[in-house]
Parts: C-alpha cells; sequence; structure tokens
C-alpha cells in the first residue's frame, strides 16, 4: 500500500523568515504601545478624567492597545 507524504521540510530561509516576521510584529507592537502610553500620559488629569481614565491605568490601556495590534 502506497501513501502519500506531503512533509515539508522546514529550511534555514524559512525560519529567518518567521523570525523576521515575528521581530516585525513585536516592533509594531512596541509602537502601538509607545504611541499609546504617550499620548495618554500627555493629557491632563482632567482630561483624562473627561475620559474616564485614571493616570494609573495608562499603563494597561497602552498594553491593550498594543495587543490588538
Amino acid at each position: 500500500m502506497a501513501y502519500a507524504n506531503n512533509t515539508r521540510t522546514v529550511t534555514i530561509a524559512d525560519r529567518f523568515n518567521a523570525l523576521v516576521a515575528d521581530f516585525a510584529a513585536a516592533r509594531k507592537q512596541r509602537r502601538a504601545f509607545r504611541t499609546t502610553y504617550n499620548e495618554l500620559s500627555a493629557l491632563s488629569n482632567r482630561e483624562l478624567a473627561d475620559m474616564g481614565i485614571n493616570r494609573s491605568m495608562i499603563k494597561s490601556i497602552a498594553l491593550d492597545a498594543a495587543k490588538t495590534v
């Protein structure tokens, strides 16, 4: 009986391309975190309160924003 074997060997180039893609995704997440964090930090306490945000919540909001990217 014959079996079809469609396994693909992973080459060094495939692993390198995956590494580059992971690096690009991490860079995009860091940029989203940094942008969100800096923009919220620049607001006054009054402006943050108008949005229902405490200053202590800025980091967690920025982390959530980075996860959605």
